[in-house]
């Protein structure tokens, strides 16, 4: 299993740092030329979502889960906007900044998810919690400030695309797991992305399509094909990742890959120039983002301690009692069985993880880069 898991780990890694370095490719002006990040995006739902229903429908794989209409727009609708959108801001920022910048502002990410949770009233404010957060919004606002050819468009396109998927994993924590909702990867696709495309036509057909029917790119299908497919497979893995490893593994290989982006896009795009300040800056927001992780799992384990301990007290409890027959109240049952009516097996957890897919996990219950 373990061999297993470090296989899945490093086709995960692979795969997000030739999704992440190619779309950069693929919209920078320097380089293939394609700057239409929505049209970028689409063609990966689209390819996404054809590949879902044809396992679903043609090969039935597996089954589609028992979506009612009510669901659908209560659920779904929401959170494929809200994924939707991170996609095609957090895309069109790297037509202004650079990737490694790209990443370094994605350590805000604990941040926006952290102040949507509060605000939504899933998670409370805490002071070391928040002090946390402050500790990494100065480290990013001393890398932006110590950044070269620093670009406010870009920088507000990436804050909104941050801002969007936290709020997306908000809703995902509410809207489904509160309802008992668990999506595999496949149906999770199935779902999710065609209603992300759909979403993304309306401003691709205002702001996108008038630009591309005058211009002169070549559509290469075989190029447009293995990105479309990369970003697939990174889908699929990023699920097979988070079912079988921790959350301590899934955390550090999140920090290997920032680190590992950024090393690469230095490399690869040699415009991508990063000063000591950058990386002074960074360094002080991997720290608070380190601790945060820490304090996320220690609270993930304060919250299983109850439902193993309890049910072992009250048994000793009934033992010196001397009881022949074992009696179980009626709110030990209903706590006992929570959480398993409707598809979902196992409580899900209150908190929200920013290092959540990019859809609903296999363990918890969809994308830019």
């Amino acid at each position: 299993m373990i061999l297993i898991s470090k296989q899945h780990l490093l086709t995960y890694i692979y795969l997000l740092l030739y999704v992440t370095l190619s779309s950069a490719w693929f919209l920078s002006t320097r380089y293939f030329n394609f700057p239409y990040p929505i049209t970028l995006t689409m063609i990966h739902m689209g390819f996404s979502g054809a590949f879902a229903f044809f396992l679903v429908r043609v090969l039935k794989v597996v089954s589609p889960i028992k979506m009612t209409f009510k669901i659908y727009m209560t659920c779904v609708v929401p959170i494929s906007a809200f994924f939707a959108s991170s996609l095609w801001f957090g895309n069109t920022a790297y037509l202004y900044i650079s990737v490694a910048f790209i990443q370094m502002l994605k350590a805000l990410m604990p941040v926006a998810t952290f102040l949507v949770a509060v605000f939504w009233g899933t998670d409370v404010l805490r002071c070391d919690v928040f002090l946390n957060m402050v500790l990494i919004s100065v480290g990013v606002a001393v890398s932006s400030y110590g950044e070269i050819h620093f670009n406010m468009t870009g920088t507000v396109y990436q804050v909104i695309g941050i801002v969007a998927e936290a709020l997306r994993l908000v809703l995902t924590q509410v809207l489904l797991q509160k309802k008992g909702l668990t999506l595999n990867p496949i149906t999770t696709l199935y779902y999710i992305a065609p209603c992300s495309f759909v979403f993304l036509f309306i401003p691709w057909y205002i702001l996108e399509n008038p630009a591309i029917e005058v211009s002169q790119i070549e559509f290469n299908f075989w190029i447009f094909f293995s990105n479309a497919l990369a970003a697939l497979a990174l889908n699929i893995s990023t699920f097979l990742v988070i079912g079988r490893t921790g959350a301590v593994t899934i955390r550090v290989a999140g920090v290997m890959k920032d680190w590992i982006l950024i090393a690469l896009s230095t490399v690869l795009f040699p415009e991508s120039l990063i000063t000591g300040l950058n990386i002074t800056g960074y360094a002080i927001a991997l720290c608070g983002v380190v601790v945060y992780n820490y304090l996320k799992m220690r609270d993930a384990r304060a919250s299983q301690l109850p439902s193993v301990i309890i049910p072992d007290k009250a048994v000793q409890e009934l033992k010196m009692e001397k009881s022949y027959d074992l009696y179980t109240p009626d709110d030990i049952d209903k706590n006992s069985n929570a959480g398993r009516s409707g598809w979902n097996t196992c409580v899900p957890d209150s908190r929200i993880d920013e290092e959540a897919p990019l859809i609903p996990s296999l363990k918890s219950h969809l994308g830019k880069n």
